[in-house]
């Protein structure tokens, strides 16, 4: 007699906590002319846009929409105006050809401490009603206020072991003075369990010049862990943000080279082919 095995994904969903916290390292690294590394302490937030209301209950010191110790806020990301960021995404992923909306679309980004946050990199993961993740979109700042998406479906070549993801597009969107826009990415990224892995490796056309990686662990986000990474970690958005100053600095007095800011011609960059992975 053989037995039929019904999985009830709302229970699951429902089951699943609505936000959690990956702690642990960033690391970049100029690869050329000259090799600059550096690497500091951090903490993510992976929060379920659908469960917005369910975070904002997880933690005493954490809050959704308003002031807290930790916090996230939708105006933040997307169009920037506090709109449905569920709206936002399917938008991009229609226009990316994707047909079957994702099940879940969680979000990988800094919280705000005591009010203030910047995020250089958010990413928008999309998953299907296996639970496998179908898109990915990789929502880009600079500091000066421009914000660009890249949007890649998922597709069976990107996926190289059932748990890690590759994916290749071109620059589209002025980050670093110090980097020319001729330049492709390269990203790789662990599916999200007790582990969470991501480098992004930067491009020009002789070959890799910058490689960025964030490795963490997971933790719940319940009082005790927000204390800990805020006591940790303190003051986390305005150390990357001091961070990306400091080190351009860096850059800048070992000689290299200075591109203009050029403003971004589109809010978002859906390759015309992703099939190529690296």
């Amino acid at each position: 007699m053989s037995v039929t095995t019904h999985i009830d994904h709302d229970l699951v969903a429902r089951l699943e906590p609505a936000a959690v916290l990956y702690r642990g390292n960033v690391m970049h690294a100029r690869l050329k002319p000259f090799i600059h590394r550096f690497t500091y302490r951090v903490f993510s937030l992976f929060i379920d846009i659908d469960m917005l209301h369910e975070a904002n209950t997880q933690c005493a010191i954490f809050s959704v929409g308003r002031f807290n110790l930790l916090s996230f806020h939708p105006a933040d990301h997307g169009e920037r105006d506090g709109s449905s960021l569920r709206a936002h995404a399917e938008k991009l992923l229609l226009q990316a050809g994707l047909k079957n909306m994702p099940r879940k679309i969680k979000l990988l980004c800094y919280p705000r401490l005591l009010g203030f946050g910047f995020n250089p990199l958010s990413i928008y993961y999309c998953q299907d009603e296996q639970d496998q993740i179908s898109a990915l979109i990789y929502e880009v700042r600079n500091t000066f206020g421009d914000i660009h998406s890249y949007v890649i479906p998922v597709r069976s070549q990107h996926v190289t072991d059932g748990s890690e993801i590759r994916q290749d597009c071109d620059k589209a969107f002025y980050v670093s003075p110090f980097l020319d826009m001729s330049m492709r990415y390269r990203f790789r990224l662990q599916v999200p369990g007790e582990h969470l892995r991501l480098r992004i490796l930067e491009l020009d056309p002789t070959g890799p010049i910058l490689s960025a990686t964030f490795s963490g662990e997971r933790l719940p986000l319940n009082l005790w862990t927000s204390l800990l990474c805020f006591v940790s970690i303190p003051l986390l958005s305005l150390k990357v943000v001091l961070a990306i100053h400091w080190q351009a600095l860096r850059l800048w007095l070992k000689g290299a080279k200075y591109y203009g800011h050029q403003a971004p011609r589109t809010r978002a960059t859906i390759p015309p082919d992703v099939s190529g992975v690296s």
